[in-house]
C-alpha cells in the first residue's frame, strides 16, 4: 500500500510538471498509476491534498538539505556558499517538484497555503540569519537582510524553470556559477576578499 501511494505521487509530479496542477485530472493520475480512479481516495483525500503532500515533503526535504549543508561550514561565509550550493543543487536535482512548489501554490486550500507559506517562512529566516551574522562580522556588506534574501532565494530558485538535465553545464557547475555571483555580491562584488573562517 506504501508503494502505490509512493506511485500515486511520483505518477502525480510528472504529470502536474508537464500539464499543470488544474489540468491535470483524477483520471489522469489514475490511468498513469495502473488503478481505478476511486482508489486514489483510499491514499489522498482529494487531488489537492496529494498537491498539498508534494509540496509538504517538498519543502522539509529541502530544509532538512538546507541544514545539513550549514553543518558542514565553519565560517559565516563558508556556511553561506553551502546554503547556496545545497539550495541551488536541490533545486536541479528535483527539479519537477520544486517548479510544482513554484508554480501551483494557488491549487491549495487557504489553510494548506498557511502551512507552506509558513515553512517557507521559516526557511527564508535561516538565509536572513546568514546574511545579518556576515554583515556584523564585516564579512558581507550591510544590506537590507529581508530583501536580499528574497533577491538570492528567488534567484537560486529560478534554475527548475529553465534546467536541462542534458544541457551544456552539470549541476555542480551551475551551483559554482550561483556561489561565486552570490557570494561576490554579498561582498560588494570582491571576490578576492580573504574567506572568513
Amino acid at each position: 500500500m506504501a508503494d502505490m501511494k509512493a506511485t500515486i505521487k511520483s505518477v502525480s509530479i510528472d504529470l502536474f510538471f508537464k500539464k499543470g496542477y488544474f489540468a491535470t485530472s483524477i483520471s489522469d493520475i489514475a490511468g498513469g498509476s495502473g488503478i481505478q480512479k476511486a482508489s486514489i481516495y483510499y491514499h489522498y483525500a482529494s487531488k489537492e491534498d496529494l498537491l498539498f503532500h508534494i509540496l509538504k515533503s517538498t519543502m522539509d526535504d529541502l530544509t532538512t538539505t538546507l541544514k545539513r549543508c550549514l553543518a558542514k561550514g565553519t565560517g559565516t561565509e563558508q556556511r553561506m556558499r553551502a546554503a547556496v550550493r545545497g539550495h541551488v543543487r536541490f533545486h536541479l536535482e528535483r527539479q519537477k517538484e520544486n517548479f510544482i512548489a513554484n508554480s501551483e501554490l494557488r491549487g491549495l486550500t487557504a489553510e494548506h497555503y498557511r502551512s507552506i507559506t509558513q515553512k517557507r517562512d521559516e526557511y527564508e529566516l535561516i538565509f536572513q540569519d546568514l546574511i545579518r551574522q556576515g554583515a556584523e562580522q564585516g564579512v558581507f556588506a550591510d544590506v537590507d537582510v529581508k530583501i536580499l534574501s528574497y533577491a538570492i532565494l528567488t534567484l537560486c530558485t529560478a534554475g527548475a524553470t529553465w534546467y536541462k538535465p542534458n544541457g551544456r553545464l552539470t549541476v555542480d557547475e551551475i551551483a559554482d556559477i550561483y556561489e561565486n555571483f552570490i557570494i561576490s555580491g554579498l561582498k560588494q562584488g570582491n571576490l578576492n576578499t580573504p574567506a572568513s573562517y
